[in-house]
């Protein structure tokens, strides 16, 4: 677990204060207790806290590509990164670092915001572009990693946690009833609410873009069935496959790896089925 901030401010001769960034990174230590780093430039502040996992040394962020035009904060795994790396590489890309973190600049800067597309594994990150002056926020395809973001006519605040947003004076905490009752009756939040006015989530499957004070919110992926060829033996098959896929590249780290294994009462009723068919 790693956790992302940042601010963007539309006044194109503003800067954001380093007080507040080293305050919202503050709420957010705990989730990364090995690193620390900041970026700032004209309008914008980005914020890591790093828990290391891949490239111990040299994956610190934020990460910039060649000539440091686009920079990123990125909590999560990629874990298709090393193909789209080999591919990145024929492509003439150079990479300073062996991070999945990297390979998301490089994607970035080869497809634009379409590098959500190409990307397989659990992820919030934010890129800043430069010469665009263009701030991009994407979250997963399930929404596994968290994404908050707070938004007037002069700024966006974004965080992997509401109170990182919070902490900025700018901010009015107003909680809002009618999302007490909506968790009260289905234990979480649909949509892109929160129990805080104006404080929403990015959703799953979705990226933002925010260009000259602009906010362009955009899906990239949703769950969609279509029937299958395949009998039960081929798709038994296709499942063990993919979970083993799965865990191999779950594997992939610089620091020892342990998990988890749930088995409950639906994994259970899935493979009975299986059984009595």
């Amino acid at each position: 677990m790693c956790g992302i901030c940042g601010k963007l401010v539309f006044d194109k001769e503003a800067t954001v204060a380093p007080s507040l960034l080293n305050s919202m990174l503050k709420t957010i230590e705990h989730r990364g207790p090995d690193d620390e780093g900041k970026y700032f430039a004209p309008q914008v502040g980005l914020g890591h806290r790093r828990l290391s996992i891949i490239d111990l040394s040299l994956g610190h962020q934020p990460l910039a590509n060649e000539d440091a035009t686009v920079w990123i904060v990125f909590n999560g795994e990629i874990y298709n990164y090393q193909d789209l790396r080999r591919d990145l590489l024929a492509r003439g890309h150079v990479f300073k670092t062996n991070s999945d973190t990297e390979v998301i600049v490089h994607l970035y800067e080869e497809y634009g915001e379409l590098c959500v597309e190409k990307l397989r594994g659990m992820f919030a990150f934010a890129i800043w572009d430069d010469k665009g002056k263009v701030l991009l926020l994407a979250r997963d395809r399930v929404g596994i990693k968290p994404l908050y973001y707070w938004k007037t006519d002069k700024s966006l605040i974004f965080a992997s946690e509401i109170k990182a947003i919070m902490v900025d004076p700018e901010v009015k905490a107003e909680v809002d009833p009618a999302m007490i009752d909506r968790f009260l009756s289905f234990y979480f939040l649909p949509g892109e609410e929160t129990l805080f006015r104006n404080i929403r989530k990015l959703l799953p499957g979705h990226y933002m873009i925010v260009r000259n004070g602009k906010v362009d919110i955009r899906q990239y992926w949703d769950l969609r069935f279509s029937e299958s060829p395949m009998n039960l033996k081929a798709c038994e098959e296709k499942i063990v496959e993919m979970l083993d896929e799965a865990v191999r590249l779950h594997m992939i780290a610089d620091v020892p790896v342990g998990f988890l294994l749930s088995g409950g009462v639906d994994f259970d009723f899935f493979y009975t089925q299986v059984e009595l068919a």
